[in-house]
C-alpha cells in the first residue's frame, strides 16, 4: 500500500544492481508519460532522452548528477529505476530508496 498523495512508493530495492522497483499509480501505455513527468518533476530530475517500444517506456533521467533509466512496462504495470553505474550511484540510489520507502 502506498501512503502518499501522489501514489509513489518502494516495492523492492536491489542495491547491488542499483534497481528500485516502484509502487506506482495505475497506468496504461498512453497515460504513463503524464505520470512519469509528474514523478520526474517531484524528484527535481531532468529527462535526457525518451524511448518507447511496443510495451515499454524507457527514459534516461538525471538525478543529482547520476543517470538512471526510468522504465515502465505497460502489460505488467511494472515501473523501476535503474542506475546506469550502480556502484557510483549508490548514495543516490540509497537516498531514492529511502524517499520511495516513505512514499510521496
Amino acid at each position: 500500500m502506498v501512503n502518499s498523495a501522489h501514489g509513489f512508493g518502494l516495492e523492492q530495492y536491489q542495491a547491488e544492481q542499483g534497481r528500485l522497483i516502484l509502487k506506482f499509480p495505475r497506468f496504461d501505455f498512453d497515460s504513463f508519460p503524464s505520470i512519469g513527468e509528474q514523478l520526474v518533476t517531484l524528484l527535481s530530475a531532468t529527462v535526457i532522452e525518451k524511448q518507447q517500444d511496443a510495451d515499454i517506456h524507457s527514459w534516461l533521467i538525471d538525478f543529482e548528477g547520476c543517470q538512471f533509466f526510468l522504465k515502465a512496462e505497460h502489460y505488467s504495470e511494472s515501473v523501476w529505476l535503474e542506475a546506469l553505474t550502480p556502484k557510483q550511484a549508490r548514495e543516490e540510489s540509497d537516498f531514492l530508496a529511502g524517499l520511495f520507502e516513505r512514499g510521496f
